[in-house]
């Protein structure tokens, strides 16, 4: 690691105090461009451990930037990992407080609940879908804390993978029921489509997203818990939102989901 501890509470606080006062700030990267990154988990984790001390719960894992589409977008070539708290959890049709968030977007995801643990290494697609009980729509919000958007990855490992809100909801499918590389995915916005995709995006299918993470986790000797709620990232690119939007997501086979922005 290249950065002290004390850096990287600072850092921590810094990136969480953004959140939670709804303001941007340039990449941390710009004042700590030799950060590695073991650094970047780190501020990650360290930004849980403050949510955890007041009260937080972990509900979930997530994979980022999964999709070609997303990669381009963002200007980035990995996938990254974060968590999910309880406080980003939104009903199904439910509405998100834009004032809460500085320049949302969302993304058409597909969500893998697991019966069994997963641990790397060696985690492969088979594995996955193997341990999960099953597979249903999901919304993911990001807000990015950082300005315009703009981002290296070690700079939005630390911002918690941009996570924000997320939304799960449709049917329950079990993953034999479904392929999930060719299942097709609308996300409307406002009634009208925006996003079109289909699962394969996905790094090729959505599992490999999760079996990443499980790799990932297993190098740090953690593990993916039984029951863990995974958003396996986007299959789109991000689509931004404001108040007054609405927004639904259709998976092929797995019925809708959706949620409004006031």
């Amino acid at each position: 690691m290249a950065l002290n501890e004390q850096t990287i509470e600072r850092l921590a606080e810094h990136l969480e105090n953004c959140q939670l006062q709804v303001r941007d700030t340039p990449k941390i990267t710009d004042e700590h461009p030799g950060m590695d990154w073991d650094d970047a988990y780190a501020i990650q984790d360290a930004i849980l451990a403050r949510k955890l001390s007041r009260g937080a719960r972990v509900v979930g894992l997530k994979a980022g930037l999964t999709s070609h589409a997303k990669m381009r977008q963002m200007g980035v070539t990995d996938p990254v990992f974060g968590f999910l708290v309880d406080g980003y959890a939104v009903a199904e049709g439910a509405a998100v407080d834009t004032r809460a968030l500085i320049h949302p977007k969302v993304e058409p995801e597909i969500a893998f609940v697991l019966k069994h643990a997963l641990k790397g290494p060696g985690c492969h697609i088979g594995a996955v879908l193997a341990a999960t009980d099953f597979v249903m729509p999901g919304i993911e919000v990001i807000d990015s804390r950082y300005r315009d958007f703009k981002f290296d990855l070690k700079s939005v490992i630390a911002d918690n993978t941009s996570a924000a809100r997320f939304v799960v909801g449709g049917r329950a499918v079990r993953p034999e029921g479904v392929d999930l590389r060719t299942v097709g995915v609308v996300l409307e916005k406002n009634g009208q489509p925006v996003a079109l995709g289909a699962g394969a995006a996905v790094l090729g299918h959505p599992a490999a997203a999760i079996a990443m993470l499980a790799n990932h986790l297993g190098r740090r000797g953690r593990e993916i818990p039984a029951g863990s709620l995974i958003l396996s990232g986007g299959v789109t690119e991000a689509v931004a939102v404001a108040a007054g939007d609405s927004v639904s997501l259709r998976v092929q086979g797995m019925g809708c989901t959706n949620l409004r922005f006031d």
